[in-house]
């Protein structure tokens, strides 16, 4: 199966209120403003060919819009997560109902485990997990269950300088994981890693070939990404990244 359907929730009106671990909370946080640069982020990935799909609507909670925490997709399994941040389990709520109907087959992760998506970094037959504040180890053997039968190697690694694992390393098309140094516990973990100037350049979503989007607050990091023949598309996702949220953080991508 062949398809490019990208999975996205609209923020609340309560955005504000979003929970923040590693930064100061931001009193000036425009939900209109951020309303505005979701739907740009939506457009920019309609306009490189993914079609969207949007879950419901979850307003009562603040952080609903970072959707990739929800759920994990890999081949035909979506595993969706119960967080670590007890007051987030309220935006799984439709998120089953919307991966069922493109043809998953869902798992849950059940108490005492606790898994974040944005915990969560895929490339090929490797699946590296952040132990931290979101997620824990009986999460991350619930997950290697979920995904017995694919082929990938799931490894539990050290998370205690950002919120997520991808709050601090993503992998470009080649398989190359990038980082901000001071947020990273240990890059040698992978055997290619590259640092990066800007802590916003970590964060990149794979749009298909030498593709990708990240944040427009790393201008540094994407001429380095240029230079290595990558197609950079920059969106403005500033009134997210006042509560922790990156380009990853706003969807999940179903592949089939």
């Amino acid at each position: 199966m062949h398809r490019r359907l990208a999975l996205v929730r609209r923020p609340s009106p309560r955005l504000a209120d979003g929970i923040v671990t590693h930064v100061e909370r931001s009193s000036s946080v425009d939900a209109p403003l951020a309303l505005r640069q979701w739907q740009e982020y939506v457009d920019v990935l309609r306009r490189r060919g993914w079609s969207v799909v949007e879950a419901p609507p979850v307003d009562d909670c603040p952080d609903g819009v970072f959707i990739e925490d929800q759920v994990v997709v890999h081949g035909d399994v979506a595993v969706l997560c119960r967080s670590g941040a007890p007051e987030r389990r309220g935006e799984r709520a439709g998120v089953r109902e919307a991966v069922e109907a493109h043809g998953y087959r869902t798992v849950e992760i059940e108490h005492p485990g606790t898994l974040d998506g944005g915990d969560v970094l895929k490339h090929g037959h490797h699946v590296w997990v952040g132990v931290g504040g979101r997620t824990n180890l009986d999460g991350v053997q619930q997950l290697a269950r979920a995904l017995e039968g694919h082929r990938v190697d799931v490894v539990p690694v050290p998370v205690s300088r950002a919120l997520h694992l991808k709050s601090a390393v993503t992998a470009l098309p080649d398989g190359t994981v990038v980082g901000h140094p001071p947020l990273v516990d240990d890059p040698s973990v992978w055997a290619q890693f590259l640092a990066v100037p800007e802590e916003p350049g970590a964060h990149v979503v794979l749009l298909g070939g030498q593709s990708v989007l990240m944040s427009a607050a790393a201008p540094r990091t994407a001429q380095l990404f240029a230079a290595r023949g990558l197609d950079v598309t920059m969106v403005d996702i500033s009134e997210f990244e006042k509560l922790e949220g990156c380009v990853t953080c706003l969807s999940v991508r179903l592949r089939g």
